[in-house]
Formats: C-alpha cells, sequence, structure tokens
C-alpha cells in the first residue's frame, strides 16, 4: 500500500518518467498524419535535421531535460522522495512497481538507441568513393546570371564580388547540421592547402530562415573568413532563381524547412568558368582546386 504521505513523491518522480518518456518520442520520431504544426514545433524545439536527429543543441536540450528535473526535485524534496522509496520498496507490488519503471527506461533508451543506430544521411551525402574516382569532365559553364542576390555583409553579391579570384560555390543552410557542415569544412581545408587566395561561396538553400540579416551568423557557424568569403541570400524568389541557374536540385519538407540536397561543390576559375562539380571529397577538390588558372 501507498502511504498518504508517500502520495506526493512517487507522483512527482512518475510525472518526471511521463514527461521525459513524452519529451524523448517528440523528438525522434515523427507522426506520419500529424498536422504541420506539430512537424514546425520538433523542428524549432529541437533543431531537427534532414537525418531525422537534433542538431548538437537539440541534444543537449533533449539529453538535459531529465536529470535537470529530477535534481530540482531532490534538491527540494529529496529527504521525502528516498523514504517514499524505500517504503515502496519494502513490499513485493512496491518492488515489482520499481522493477517495471526501471525496465520501462531501459526499453526507452534501447529504442532511442536504435533510432539513432537506424537514422541516414540523405542518399545524395558526401564523399560517396564511386564519385571520387579521377577527375570529373569539365563543365565550362559560364557563371550562371542571377540578381538581387546579397552577401552576409548586406552589399550585392555576384562574380564582380570575387575580384578576379577563383572561387569553390557550395550550396548550405544554417540549421543543417550533418551534410553542410562537413561540405563547407572540406572546400575550407582545400582552399587553405591548394589555394589560399580563393573564396569559399555558400549560397543559402534556406532563405526562409537565412534571412539577410543572419547570413554573418551562417558565415560565422560555418567557420568561414568574413574577409575573403562569402555567404550568400536575398529575397525567397531571388535566391531560388539563383539556384535554378546552378541546376541546384533540392526537396524542401515544407513542415519542418529541412532541405535534401547533394553535396556539390563547384569550381570556378578565376575569369568565372565553372569548371568543375565535385562530390568526391576534400581530396579531390584540393587537387582540382590546386590546377585551376589564377589559383
Amino acid at each position: 500500500m501507498i502511504r498518504k504521505e508517500d502520495a506526493w513523491p512517487l507522483g512527482a518522480l512518475t510525472f518526471i518518467l511521463g514527461v521525459s518518456a513524452a519529451w524523448w518520442a517528440f523528438a525522434l520520431w515523427a507522426v506520419p498524419s500529424a498536422p504541420a504544426w506539430f512537424e514546425r514545433a520538433r523542428s524549432v524545439c529541437f533543431n531537427i535535421t534532414e537525418s531525422g536527429l537534433p542538431d548538437a543543441k537539440g541534444w543537449l536540450l533533449l539529453i538535459g531535460q531529465p536529470p535537470t528535473m529530477l535534481a530540482a526535485l531532490m534538491v527540494g524534496w529529496g529527504r521525502q522522495v528516498r523514504a517514499s522509496v524505500r517504503h515502496l520498496g519494502s513490499s513485493t507490488s512496491g518492488r515489482t512497481a520499481l522493477v517495471t519503471c526501471a525496465g520501462a527506461v531501459v526499453l526507452g533508451l534501447g529504442l532511442a538507441g536504435w533510432k539513432v543506430a537506424d537514422a541516414r544521411l540523405p542518399e545524395t551525402a558526401w564523399g560517396a568513393p564511386e564519385l571520387a574516382q579521377g577527375d570529373p569532365p569539365r563543365l565550362d559553364r559560364p557563371w550562371p546570371a542571377a540578381s538581387g542576390l546579397v552577401d552576409h555583409r548586406g552589399d550585392p553579391f555576384g562574380l564582380e564580388a570575387l575580384a578576379g579570384r577563383p572561387a569553390l560555390v557550395m550550396f548550405a543552410f544554417g540549421h543543417c547540421a550533418t551534410l553542410c557542415p562537413v561540405v563547407v569544412q572540406a572546400a575550407r581545408a582545400a582552399r587553405d592547402e591548394a589555394a589560399p587566395g580563393a573564396a569559399v561561396v555558400v549560397v543559402t538553400l534556406d532563405p526562409w530562415r537565412d534571412t539577410p540579416g543572419l547570413l554573418a551568423s551562417v558565415l560565422e557557424h560555418f567557420g568561414l573568413d568574413p574577409a575573403r568569403d562569402f555567404v550568400v541570400g536575398g529575397p525567397v524568389e531571388s535566391v531560388e532563381a539563383a539556384l535554378d541557374a546552378w541546376d541546384m536540385t533540392r526537396t524542401r519538407d515544407p513542415r519542418t524547412g529541412d532541405i535534401v540536397h547533394p553535396g556539390i561543390v563547384y569550381l570556378v576559375e578565376a575569369d568565372g568558368t565553372v569548371a568543375h562539380g565535385v562530390t568526391g571529397g576534400p581530396e579531390q577538390l584540393s587537387s582540382l582546386l590546386g590546377r585551376l588558372p589564377g589559383s
């Protein structure tokens, strides 16, 4: 039997367990027929990435919630909680309840682990080995015509902004925590090794959230150099037109805002000729970049 004085301590523990289970289920599992606001809430609360999992900040929030609530309970009423748990464990039915709760926690952790292990990057993920073999064919395309774009400083952006430097042009968005940082980091490493004077240009795939006023934050997020690199955005219509001009394939989930896209980097010569489109990794990028005229 549960004593009257045990009701609220055990109830508080049950409440924390239930809220934690709901919190983790909300973060890790999408509901197929859920309304749009539900998926938007998941995306905002946990920064859900295209893999279906939270980003680093989302994981901190997710993991920190249960121990924070438990610590608050124990700081204020630790003696009562410990006494109630001891009394519950003194009976057969109480021990059964405790074992059941422990089993539920283990089962929940196991399901969460399975969800994480089962998550996959988009099929267009960076560095597919079969794409890294040999030099890609030359494209020899002109710099795509686009208007209405601005950079992280708020200045109009076009080929002239590169001031005759070669460039690595790629496509990413600030809320991406999987493919985008890998691609940008690979481009930075290749530039620093093979052509320090080249520019890294990131065109946002998400003008809805990467607004012009936030482009400087996106540049900092990707660890780029504000003096020689660019993060480019602008009005939604202008950015979408620019992405089409670059033949950039992408699929946006209107419920969450997440975008599935290939990890392609275009190598642009100093005169604006788009020489190659590369998905093979930093070694191939570095090799090709070092051979561009003007590098």
